[in-house]
């Protein structure tokens, strides 16, 4: 069934691109999605029956060089269940909706065989994904690594008529390579020192890496952390963390279907099943961890900021995916991973409905996707306004607080908040905290300016908006039911540490350390105790053995559990804030916005420009490099290289010339003077060679 589940997408692409003219372009349509929806069903039985033990399943030899030998094997534990059933069900239900979504494109013509190429590459995308998360080894993982670059170019550009969005698809193909530099240099790392690039043998030599010093660049480095920091720039890229962000907000050009599926769901989380893959090496790398931590964080809230000024109706979803990717890898830093699993989980389904639900109201606004012209929608689509409405009560928070009772992001970001503080980081905490604020607001001032208050702009378009057709509203119903029960359902798996112990197959956890402890201790006690003691031995044969690893002093989740009572309540008095402030300002004041932007223009378009990242690297990267391609063209290739051919063509051969077909006279008595010169130099330098 593994088998199926990764292969059934690459056929569906193959038939949809190459051989759409036989079955037609309606037939690569039911065909991609139907194969789909076979591997989500099969992906949620195995994911359902999975005992959390570990099992492998042989493909082929791959690669075969000297001493080099790997194999292409799947690799089907609780981790890869999990994304199993995320990159499968989005996918499906995404591919559903593109049905309606992609029937009428202004940007092609009705002749031209956009859809069929459309469903090609969203199922290719769909294996080179799974192609990530099945990996057996480091090299398997970083080919489908970049097919998922490579897919995700071709679904960016889609419209490659528009130039915006043949740049916004170079842009994002360029960036992740910085990231995946250094990936790659991590791998090459781990080879050196290990020998393999298989899992299962690195992680069991995870311990004698971190008694390794390598020396790299200036100085030498703890081999553990330097690995772990590398393997980390890669998930910065690719799940746009901090300084490697800037591409994720302009991959808004293409279709709506792509952000749902690539930039909510998946792809973008490649990077956090990176981090959770290699837990055994992140327990053993805490400078790493931390490095994970403040970069998460500052993440978390820096696009949040961004969030709040926002009015393209994508670009506030698209802040808010990368705002709630920092809360994830917050979680992985201080060594929860079954936490940030959870948020992941639950996370695509309420973003990728948001995704969808926006592009719903795009759909009804005639490809409108400014907020500022919309307004009182919910009574001309109240089933894509209730979608929304899921969604965002899902991504604010809502529920009862000291309950596991509330919607899915109401669990999962909480479980985050509470690791964060009883890791006894309180940078990262209060960053989250605020960002959290910061999401409420942002997310009820999209429901309020799409969907309250009276239309705005083109009244034409108001005029006529309407619901989207069943085929996209039945994706948006099934993504609610994720939204709203996901979190309840699977929380003491992912949080519990009974639970995550077995769900996980771990051999043993972290908390199976507080022997001696009061259930009830204080968080700060705890930690008391923990700094007296010793550090506890690791047998390297446990390390790996599970689909995470949490070493037996990190006793962050048991102390999550005994956090206070405040610290519980803080994410649900910041969406409390977020409502209100946003309500004053959208429903009861709505002139506030654009006073408050006015008294404060310099914050204003700070945010508003995303903190002038763009402008930064553009004055530190494009244009330097631009002059020094501009001088290698104008006093490289054209002064020096241009010139000397030049020279030779226009100077030295003419002459040759010249000389040749003055040699070159007709005369017997030239000809023989010629051979008689030859024979007397071919003679000087048969003597002189004999003289030596």
């Amino acid at each position: 069934m593994a088998q199926f589940i990764l292969f059934a997408p690459l056929i569906g692409a193959l038939i949809a691109g190459f051989g759409w003219r036989l079955i037609g372009e309606r037939g690569a349509q039911v065909l991609t999605t139907g194969i789909l929806f076979a591997a989500a069903l099969a992906s949620w039985i195995v994911f359902l029956g999975f005992d959390g033990q570990l099992r492998q399943y042989p493909v082929l030899d791959w690669v075969v060089s000297g001493d080099f030998t790997t194999e292409w094997a799947i690799r089907l534990d609780r981790l890869t269940a999990i994304m199993l059933i995320v990159i499968t069900s989005v996918s499906a239900l995404v591919h559903l909706y593109s049905f309606g979504y992609m029937a009428h494109d202004e940007n092609f013509g009705d002749d031209e065989p956009y859809r069929a190429r459309f469903f090609a590459y969203l199922s290719f995308f769909t294996f080179a994904m799974l192609m990530l998360v099945t990996a057996d080894n480091l090299l398997q993982m970083f080919f489908g690594w970049e097919g998922v670059g490579v897919a995700s170019y071709l679904l960016i550009g889609f419209y490659f008529k528009k130039q915006s969005a043949g740049a916004a698809a170079m842009k994002a193909f360029i960036v992740n390579r910085v990231g995946d530099f250094g990936f790659l240099l991590g791998i090459f790392g781990l080879w050196w020192l290990t020998g393999s690039i298989q899992f299962d043998e690195i992680f069991a030599q995870v311990p004698m890496i971190a008694e390794t010093q390598m020396h790299f660049l200036w100085t030498d480095w703890n081999a553990a952390n330097l690995l772990a920091v590398l393997l980390f720039i890669g998930a910065m890229g690719k799940s746009a963390q901090l300084f490697l962000h800037t591409w994720l907000p302009d991959a808004m050009e293409g279709p709506t279907p792509v952000s749902a599926l690539i930039h909510a769901a998946t792809m973008v989380t490649a990077g956090v099943f990176l981090v959770c893959r290699m837990s055994p090496l992140f327990e053993f790398a805490p400078e790493a961890k931390t490095f994970i931590v403040m970069i998460g964080a500052t993440t978390a809230f820096f696009a949040a900021t961004v969030g709040l000024v926002q009015n393209d109706i994508k670009r506030v979803i698209a802040y808010s995916t990368c705002s709630q990717l920092g809360y994830m890898f917050v979680a992985a830093g201080v060594g929860v991973y079954s936490v940030a699993m959870f948020h992941l989980f639950t996370h695509a389904f309420f973003k990728a409905m948001l995704f969808l639900g926006a592009g719903s109201v795009i759909h009804a606004m005639h490809h409108e996707q400014d907020m500022r012209n919309y307004g009182g929608l919910r009574h001309k689509i109240p089933l894509t306004f209730w979608a929304m409405m899921i969604g965002t009560l899902a991504i604010t928070g809502v529920g009862i607080p000291l309950t596991h009772i509330g919607f899915a992001g109401f669990l999962s970001k909480d479980a985050v908040i509470e690791s964060a503080y009883a890791s006894g980081n309180g940078y990262a905490f209060w960053m989250l905290v605020i960002a959290a604020l910061f999401t409420s607001f942002y997310s009820w001032r999209l429901i309020f300016m799409t969907f309250f208050g009276k239309p705005r702009g083109d009244h034409h378009a108001h005029d006529h908006a309407h619901e989207s057709p069943r085929v996209m509203l039945i994706p948006l119903g099934v993504l609610a039911l994720g939204a709203v029960f996901s979190g309840m359902v699977w929380y003491n798996s992912f949080f519990e540490e009974e639970g995550v112990q077995r769900f996980f197959g771990m051999p043993e956890i972290a908390a199976a350390h507080d022997e001696g402890h009061a259930e009830t201790a204080p968080a700060e006690e705890q930690d008391d105790a923990h700094a007296e003691g010793e550090a506890t031995h690791v047998d390297p044969a446990t390390v790996g053995q599970g689909a995470i690893y949490m070493h037996p002093d990190n006793h962050v989740m048991h102390d999550a559990h005994y956090v206070p009572a405040w610290v519980k309540m803080s994410p649900f008095f910041a969406m409390l804030t977020g409502l209100g402030l946003a309500w004053i300002m959208y429903i009861r004041r709505p002139e506030a916005p654009a006073k408050l932007a006015a008294q404060q223009p310099g914050l204003y378009q700070f945010l508003l420009n995303k903190w002038y990242f763009d402008e930064l690297y553009d004055r530190v990267f494009v244009r330097p490099a631009r002059w020094i391609g501009a001088r290698l063209w104008t006093r490289g290739d054209g002064a020096i290289i241009d010139s000397a051919i030049n020279g030779v063509a226009l100077g030295i051969i003419p002459r040759l010339t010249r000389f040749a077909g003055r040699v070159q006279s007709g005369y017997l008595f030239h000809y023989a003077f010629a051979m008689v010169l030859g024979i007397v130099g071919l003679l000087i330098w048969v003597m002189m060679r004999g003289a030596h």
